[in-house]
């Protein structure tokens, strides 16, 4: 149940739905179906916040989260944990919310979670990064893929600071997320790329267009992350997906790279949306049980304790396959 702590502490922190809408956000997209839907992903993020930093319990979070439409679920996954995020570092917050949420009815949706947390390290103190993202036991791609906590960081500050990170093209500070700082901007710009498939509606020449305004040495990182929001979330048709390949061009492999990571997440939801199918289809030509399966042979390999983060050689492996070399060899 809500308290009035609770129910002042959404006031205070929770943007209203309307907000997060493309029209106030003022991003250049036409109203149409397809853009509805992606305009309800952060919507359905803020519900999750909503109830999440009211201090609902976690019983009652998973019931709510329940209610919410498969397609959607994991994006209010990811606003529930953003709150119990902020809730869990504030003064007296204790680190176990976060932790009970992860570990239980918010496992499936893990991809997504982390996200969650990066959305809250947008509105905390970097001091407070240090014990942000709590201890998991048993629970898979745990830490290996906790750099999306670093990508939703990047999205969100895409998303509503568009000016100065898409606009003026701004750099982040590093942080020493697992210790490495040098790969913090990379996972930055791969969230960078996903908000930047949101805010043109996913017209595919508006974020091609965008990405080329960008330093060349960030653009390969840009594109994994549009590969991976047009897959999971939606928002084009066939025609659309087909252009985007297309403009891909030299970053092909990176824009597939997204696609097979998006993918991923979605089958390990549990729930997998006919745009995904689409989208593994006319990307990279594979369904999505063969986009599940070039995920699952190449996450794990030798030498993945060496100095290149763990994800980033997993990143690497998937890239390896949509290469020219390895696409003339499969042709």
């Amino acid at each position: 149940m809500s308290t009035v702590i609770g129910v002042l502490r959404k006031r205070l922190l929770a943007p209203p739905l309307a907000s997060v809408g493309f029209a106030e956000r003022g991003f250049p997209v036409t109203h149409t179906d397809a853009t509805a839907r992606l305009e309800a992903v952060p919507q359905a993020v803020v519900c999750g916040f909503e109830w999440a930093i009211e201090g609902a319990s976690l019983w009652e979070i998973e019931r709510r989260l329940s209610l919410i439409e498969p397609e959607q679920r994991g994006f209010a996954y990811e606003g529930a944990t953003m709150g119990y995020t902020i809730l869990d570092a504030m003064p007296g917050g204790g680190r176990d919310r976060t932790r009970a949420l992860l570990e239980g009815p918010g496992r499936p949706h893990i991809f997504l979670t982390y996200i969650g947390i990066g959305f809250a390290m947008a509105r905390l103190p970097r001091p407070l990064w240090k014990n942000i993202l709590p201890e998991l036991t048993g629970v898979a791609y745990h830490p290996v893929m906790s750099w999306l906590a670093v990508d939703g960081y990047g999205f969100d500050r895409a998303y509503f600071d568009t000016e100065k990170w898409v606009g003026e093209q701004v750099e982040p500070v590093p942080y020493p997320w697992a210790g490495r700082p040098e790969y913090f901007g990379r996972a930055f710009d791969q969230g960078v790329g996903r908000a930047l498939w949101f805010i043109y509606g996913g017209n595919p020449d508006a974020v091609a267009a965008a990405v080329g305004k960008f330093a060349g040495h960030r653009r390969a990182d840009l594109w994994s992350g549009v590969g991976l929001a047009a897959t999971f979330a939606g928002g084009s048709d066939q025609r659309g997906l087909g252009k985007l390949r297309r403009l891909a061009g030299e970053h092909y492999d990176e824009l597939a790279l997204g696609v097979i990571f998006a993918v991923k997440a979605r089958t390990y939801s549990g729930y997998v949306p006919a745009h995904t199918h689409l989208a593994a289809g006319v990307l990279v030509d594979l369904s999505v049980q063969g986009a599940q399966n070039l995920a699952d042979r190449t996450e794990q390999a030798d030498g993945d304790d060496g100095p290149e983060p763990p994800y980033e050689l997993w990143r690497q492996r998937i890239r390896a396959e949509f290469t020219p070399a390895a696409r003339r060899r499969t042709a």
